[in-house]
């Protein structure tokens, strides 16, 4: 039987991820810690998912282990001996990071390359896929030429008509100390590609989204936003006229795309992963059609400094990914990511 090993099982990419591979007969094996608990308090708590996936997958095994714990990480992988291996783990916030670098470094760099290791001694041929994140890039999506509208900024440069491709720089640019976090992983993903011919890839998220965010307000743009509305509580909005704009991309669409790669995987390989311009919006837009979904306002304050680092206007240009693999679609729209994350905080707040 193929076997799945998913760290950071209980968050949004991991649980539908365990969720989607188990319904494709694979044996799946969860690691998760409920560390965004501890990161982010009761609101990040992910235990409802953990008791969720038991309910829908059946013969889920569940290991409560920190991915810093190298001995313990590289005997799992050992006897697991898994087929396929998705890399979700990690310290998400990069505001978060500043206040915790130990953690935010350890967690994030030195737990992937425990994990790669690992993978290398136990299961060097399995896929080994890394949540990345747009933040690697730094501020350098910030120095495109870009255009003020109504109620977004884009992008107003030709060759950007797509949004950011892969080959954009991440050097000489401000990251936040979770982006610098993160690129060090991922660098080191490709390297085990690249060095080791392991097949390895890294997607670097824009807004991974769906009902399963335990959203808060360091870390999960919509599920949070939606949230504070549905309970009318603030959301402070932070910088740039409440006009930046991100791609948002469905948990599942992202769980599509990794059986893609599994079933034609490469080594050291990276793609940017999100809703593409489609798919895109603003806060100020975002909040418009919560807005329209509940009948509620949003509270909160535009506040006029931003986050350090910080995006005006990003969006993933997905060319690279459908051309490798051409199967592979978004399937959820825009309109379809809001009415699912209503239905489900609707569902949970009750």
């Amino acid at each position: 039987m193929k076997k799945i090993f998913v760290t950071g099982s209980c968050g949004l990419i991991g649980s539908e991820v365990c969720t989607f591979f188990g319904r494709r007969g694979f044996e799946v094996h969860g690691l998760d810690n409920n560390q965004r608990a501890k990161f982010f308090g009761s609101r990040g708590d992910t235990i409802w998912n953990r008791n969720l996936i038991f309910e829908q997958v059946k013969g889920y095994q569940h290991y409560d282990m920190d991915i810093r714990q190298r001995e313990c990480l590289l005997d799992l992988v050992k006897n697991i001996q898994p087929s396929l291996v998705v890399h979700a783990a990690g310290q998400p916030s990069h505001d978060l990071a500043a206040k915790i670098p130990f953690d935010d470094f350890d967690t994030n760099a030195v737990g992937t390359m425990n994990l790669l290791e690992a993978c290398r001694g136990g299961s060097p041929e399995a896929p080994f896929i890394f949540l990345s994140t747009n933040k690697v890039y730094g501020s350098k999506p910030n120095t495109i030429r870009m255009k003020e509208l109504e109620t977004r900024w884009d992008y107003d440069d030709p060759y950007y008509e797509h949004g950011v491709a892969e080959e954009m720089s991440i050097d000489q640019s401000t990251h936040s100390l979770f982006g610098a976090s993160k690129v060090a992983a991922d660098i080191m993903v490709q390297e085990y590609g690249k060095y080791f011919g392991m097949p390895t890839c890294c997607l670097r998220g824009g807004c991974l989204t769906g009902a399963g965010h335990s959203g808060v307000e360091l870390h999960g743009f919509l599920s949070y936003l939606v949230r504070t509305i549905m309970e009318e509580v603030p959301y402070h909005i932070y910088g740039y006229k409440g006009k930046q704009v991100r791609d948002n991309i469905h948990s599942e669409d992202v769980a599509e795309f990794m059986e893609c790669f599994f079933q034609s995987p490469r080594c050291g390989e990276v793609y940017n992963m999100g809703g593409g311009k489609e798919n895109s919006c603003s806060v100020l837009e975002a909040i418009q059609i919560v807005e329209s979904l509940t009948g509620k306002k949003h509270v909160g304050d535009l506040l006029e400094s931003s986050r350090t680092g910080d995006h005006i206007c990003y969006y993933s240009d997905l060319r690279k990914a459908q051309r490798h693999f051409p199967e592979w679609k978004i399937t959820r729209s825009l309109s379809n990511i809001f009415q699912e994350l209503v239905e489900g905080w609707n569902s949970r707040l009750q």
